[in-house]
């Protein structure tokens, strides 16, 4: 029943994340960690996530802005392992509040909330008709890539940022997702190398089947993401943009994922 659920959820969440550039990790970690133990679905997260990126770099990745790689991506790089190192000494910093709906337990964490906090100031400025002067244009993308890449390596949560920033960078469609998605893949590489130390001790091993299956799931959806592509406007895109942003803004500082 688990493979059913898991597969499931990867397809449509692949299709969805492949237009908005995020959302596959965060969406699909929740549900892993309803059928295994959190370190486990860390772990099958991180490999299904790694290997989707590795096809739409393959379906997009000629699509992506050298410059915007550049101006974002080497500071992003730089940042998360930043990030990642200050994860290790902070690792048991107790959370805001803790707080229970029935036999559901939530955590409201530093971490999440701060990046809650960007998300929805970023959507804001996305959304509403704010001076031009406070637009995030090119001109802040190595900001962008430095916030990104450093809450990418604290915490896992890159992937909304990153779109924040590049969805104001003057972007075709085709350009935004093959900039997101080698920057992604990047950024995946790095998180993957710090979580190799786990997968033996979280028994990695004894899921490649499920691991199969979700990862050939999560690429069909990213394969008929593809397909729509043609079919989706510009506009579309930066309004999907918006109301993930602030979903997930919200499911991180509520706690929920």
């Amino acid at each position: 029943m688990e493979i059913a659920i898991i597969s499931l959820a990867a397809f449509f969440t692949a299709i969805l994340t492949f237009f908005c550039g995020f959302g596959l990790g965060t969406i699909m970690l929740p549900v892993f960690a309803v059928f295994f133990p959190v370190d486990l679905a860390v772990a099958l997260t991180g490999v299904v996530h790694f290997f989707n990126n590795l096809f739409k770099l393959l379906l997009v990745g000629r699509n992506a802005d050298k410059q915007i790689l550049i101006r974002f991506g080497i500071p992003a790089i730089l940042a998360a392992f930043a990030g990642a190192w200050i994860l290790l000494h902070i690792s048991g910093l107790h959370p805001l509040l803790k707080y229970s709906i029935g036999a559901h337990k939530f955590e409201i964490t530093p971490v999440k909330f701060t990046i809650a906090l960007l998300l929805i100031f970023f959507t804001l400025i996305d959304t509403l008709p704010l001076p031009e002067k406070f637009n995030f244009g090119k001109d802040k993308l190595p900001i962008g890539g430095l916030l990104s890449g450093f809450f990418g390596g604290l915490s896992g949560n890159q992937g909304a940022l990153r779109s924040a920033f590049l969805i104001k960078a003057g972007l075709s469609k085709e350009a935004f997702i093959g900039t997101s998605v080698v920057i992604a893949c990047l950024i995946d590489f790095t998180r993957l190398s710090v979580y190799a130390t786990r997968f033996s001790s979280a028994n990695l091993q004894n899921n490649i089947p499920l691991i199969v299956v979700a990862t050939t799931a999560a690429i069909a959806g990213a394969y008929t993401g593809n397909k729509l592509l043609k079919k989706v406007t510009l506009k579309f895109l930066q309004h999907v943009v918006a109301v993930l942003l602030l979903i997930i803004a919200i499911s991180l500082g509520s706690g929920i994922i």
